[in-house]
């Protein structure tokens, strides 16, 4: 998990400070008092800030800490005690049951707005703890790959769901081993301690099996039955009906081709150093893990060329079903389509950016976002491991 694609949606990567929208927002309860005190000094007598003077303090509590809440509550009361000092006497006791009715109004809702600020400054700093903790399970679990496997340059991000702490069940890896450079991407069914227990198990199997496996095939049989085994020892209704979609790609020693196992999972794109973007969709679709045994086979591997300079883009339906506010999904092959990178940490970076402007608000699902790039060939250059 790269932090450095972490952020508010308003504003930059990394960047916890708020956006746009936030410093607009902060702006509206000093507007509010002004505009109140304006219309308290220059109306008629009748006519008072108070409405004005209320809002303030609500709505600074969601925005501010306590003490900013209780000082524009507090200046609201200290101008109509003020207005009542020049003008009050002119309306007799009618005026100060209508100054003790405004005041007693306006300390209510200052009080009121006091509250909701502590309940809402709480619900942050659990939501904070919460994610915290999430943060940890899931960087320990799942830590960023190295820059290079081989001779292959890699790069990573994971970009956790905005609405809500859960932890999310989005994998992948890279292993350089015998047989070529070995990736994985994949996407557990569900959120919660027991996708990252199942993450776990598959990353596990993977690194086992990435290294032991002749074939693509046996790579996804290991996964399979690891999976099972898993299975085995748990109970209830979501871990019966438990399945994680997956991509498995091998690219062997001299990194001319890519070898694409697909099980159900989101079709991976590979980036030509002209700007065209290619599909790697499968000659047959296979099931994912963990319903192998409602196929006849582990699937079909589909065989590529990986010309130098070209970029293999591995992702979750996280990208795929981020949704604009018209509810259109955004479809990463048009959007890098006639772009050029000069890195996978470049295409990654402006990627996530570009998601963000496209959604201009929070996600529902997690995005894991590897990302592979074959340099130009170099005499001698064939290894492996």
């Amino acid at each position: 998990m790269d932090n450095r694609t972490r952020g508010t949606p308003d504003g930059p990567p990394g960047d916890t400070r708020p956006g746009n929208a936030g410093r607009l927002a902060r702006t509206l309860p000093v507007a509010l008092l002004a505009i109140g005190l304006a219309f308290q000094f220059s109306s008629p007598r009748e006519l008072t800030g108070t409405p004005f003077f209320a809002a303030a303090p609500l709505i600074s509590a969601p925005l501010f800490t306590w003490a900013p809440t209780v000082l524009f509550g507090g200046v609201g009361l200290a101008a109509l005690g003020a207005q009542y000092t020049i003008t009050g006497h002119m309306g007799g006791v009618t005026a100060i049951h209508g100054l003790v009715t405004e005041l007693a109004t306006l300390a209510f809702v200052t009080a009121i707005a006091v509250l909701l600020n502590r309940v809402v400054h709480r619900e942050r700093n659990r939501l904070a703890s919460a994610r915290g903790v999430a943060e940890a399970a899931q960087r320990a679990v799942l830590p960023m790959p190295e820059r290079r496997v081989g001779s292959l340059r890699l790069g990573a991000r994971y970009e956790a769901a905005q609405q809500d702490t859960l932890i999310g069940g989005d994998l992948y890896a890279a292993l350089s081993t015998p047989h070529g450079v070995r990736l994985l991407i994949g996407d557990v069914r569900g959120k919660g301690l027991g996708a990252i227990e199942t993450v776990s198990v598959i990353l596990g199997a993977f690194w086992e099996a990435a290294d032991r496996e002749h074939s693509l095939d046996g790579v996804a049989g290991s996964l399979e039955h690891a999976l099972a085994r898993e299975g085995t020892r748990r109970t209830g209704l979501d871990d019966t009906e438990g399945f994680t979609t997956c991509a498995l790609v091998e690219i062997p020693p001299g990194h001319e081709e890519l070898r694409v196992l697909n099980r159900g999972h989101p079709e991976p794109l590979l980036l030509h150093r002209d700007g065209t973007v290619d599909r790697l969709t499968p000659q047959a679709f296979s099931l994912p893990l963990g319903l192998g045994e409602l196929a006849p086979g582990p699937g079909e591997v589909t065989t590529r060329a990986f010309p130098p300079e070209s970029t293999l883009l591995l992702y979750t339906d996280g990208l795929s079903e981020a949704r604009n506010a018209e509810d259109v999904f955004y479809d990463p092959a048009a959007h890098l389509s006639g772009r050029t990178f000069a890195s996978p940490d470049r295409l990654l970076d402006a990627l996530v950016a570009d998601v963000r402007r496209f959604t201009a608000g929070p996600r529902s699902d997690d995005m894991a976002l590897p990302a592979v790039r074959r340099p130009l060939s170099r005499p001698g250059d064939h290894t492996g491991r």
